[in-house]
């Protein structure tokens, strides 16, 4: 549940915001803002947020962030003024960053074997359908009571879930206790994951070695880097990549990866062990999230604004269409799931990206007094089939293996590459499309869609790329259905 509240704050905004704009007196940039500011924090906190996790108990962490997003949802429906608006919603931003990771962190160390892969299909899906969800609840909820909903429907759902789940879960043990009590972190497995009796409460900190001090030069560079990518990306969105406030983030970026991994190999105790992020599964897992993320991230772009922009559909019969994606993303991720205990990862995913290609190209064909329904929607919903069984693979590839103190490092990687995807694939499709999208953008601009046909193209050369490194990168083999969370010796 609090998932699905997080990715569908993702996209219920851009319907909102025309009439967020009118009511608030807001200029394209500022409204810009009220998306990037949640964008910005959540994908470049969610590394960091996801060892905090590790380090200091992931139900704790998860309870954190759902409380910081719960009170920031609160504030942005109450906002008055576009200042308190970009501020609450970088807020939510700030508590996503720190529940997404824990949340995906504590299903891999509940469940075990056959049950944690129904798991993380379960998560998978809800990726895909709750950004479908988003245009849907976007354009329900703005027809109806107005803009503000869209933020204080997350209010009830956050109370339910804080009250939830510590009734429903346990604390897990902290990361420095499952290496410093071997014997406790078998006794979590031999119990389903969770301790039992109790002892992960206190996360083993009396107990267990403590970290070395905080390696703040790594969290700091560990935050710094994707902050600065990911605002890169949305300077290239909005300016195209040749702009002096895109490139320069994005060279920032590179090196701060450099300066990342400098200043964790010299840590007495590094907040990342730097080889684990060269597994090549997780490696594998997070290049199909970039691409399967970044792919239907700009396909629900793309058809959005070709519904409102060149078909003249109002918000909430955009969201109408995005209904049947929404749940042909969820059969493709329940039968991904069902297809790679059978078939493998390596199988399902390429299947799953070359149907998502197949989409995109049945989508190249778009007219400018198309038909939604047997023009657009055939092709959608076959690229978002396609995708929902790519994330599943993704997903269970990018975590096969991962010991559980880094299960919370290994979950933030995954939704950080969701994050990029996202930003990269808007950026590059809205660079492709070009004058499609400020022709259709403008108030008196004549629509036009020249340029759809070439983003789509483009959506699809990245799926079979996708579909050929999934071949190499993830996982031979088939998940074991007797395998649990790995604890460390």
């Amino acid at each position: 549940m609090a998932q699905f509240m997080l990715i569908v704050d993702v996209t219920v905004v851009n319907v909102a915001l025309p009439t967020i704009g009118a009511e608030l007196s807001l200029g394209a940039s500022a409204l810009t803002w009220v998306v990037t500011a949640y964008t910005l924090f959540f994908g470049s906190l969610l590394l960091l947020g996801g060892r905090v996790g590790d380090l200091l108990g992931r139900r704790r962490m998860f309870l954190v962030g759902l409380a910081v997003f719960t009170i920031a949802s609160l504030v942005s429906g109450l906002a008055d003024s576009g200042g308190v608006l970009i501020a609450a919603r970088a807020a939510q931003g700030v508590g996503a960053a720190i529940m997404s990771p824990a949340a995906m962190a504590l299903v891999m160390t509940v469940f075990q074997g056959a049950e944690r892969n129904r798991a993380l299909g379960v998560w998978a899906a809800v990726g895909g359908t709750g950004a479908a969800f988003g245009v849907l609840i976007g354009g329900v909820l703005v027809s109806g009571p107005g803009w503000e909903w869209i933020f204080y429907v997350n209010v009830p759902i956050g109370v339910l879930v804080l009250f939830a789940v510590p009734a429903l879960l346990k604390e897990q043990p902290a990361a420095h206790g499952a290496r410093g009590h071997d014997a406790h972190g078998h006794g979590a497995q031999a119990h389903g994951g969770h301790d039992a009796h109790g002892h992960g409460g206190h996360g083993h900190g009396g107990h267990g070695p403590a970290p070395a001090g905080i390696d703040l030069p790594g969290a700091l560079t560990m935050t710094a880097t994707p902050a600065l990518l990911i605002y890169g990306l949305i300077q290239a969105r909005d300016h195209g990549f040749g702009a002096l406030s895109a490139w320069l983030p994005l060279v920032g970026a590179l090196l701060g990866a450099v300066l990342f991994v400098v200043v964790e190999r010299a840590a007495a105790a590094p907040l990342v062990r730097l080889p684990f992020l060269a597994r090549p599964s997780l490696v594998g897992g997070c290049l199909v999230m970039l691409a399967a993320s970044g792919v239907l991230i700009s396909a629900f772009f793309l058809c959005s604004f070709y519904l409102q922009h060149v078909l003249g559909f109002s918000a909430l019969k955009t969201g109408l269409v995005f209904l049947p994606v929404a749940v042909a993303t969820t059969i493709g991720a329940h039968l991904g799931g069902t297809t790679v205990a059978r078939l493998g990862w390596r199988v399902t995913a390429t299947a799953g990206l070359a149907l998502s290609a197949v989409g995109a190209l049945l989508l190249t064909g778009l007219e400018k007094d198309g038909n939604a329904w047997t023009q657009l929607l055939p092709g959608f919903l076959v690229l978002a089939f396609g995708l929902g069984a790519a994330f599943v693979c993704a997903i269970t590839g990018a975590m096969h293996g991962v010991e559980h103190r880094d299960a919370g490092l290994g979950s933030g990687l995954v939704n950080t590459s969701h994050e990029l995807g996202a930003a990269l694939g808007i950026a590059v499709v809205a660079a492709v499309a070009g004058a499609s999208l400020e022709g259709g953008g403008t108030a008196g601009g004549a629509p036009s869609v020249d340029g759809f046909g070439a983003a789509f193209l483009t959506c699809a050369v990245i799926s079979a790329v996708a579909a050929a490194a999934a071949l190499t990168l993830l996982p031979k083999g088939r998940p074991d259905p007797n395998a649990g969370p790995v604890f460390a010796h």
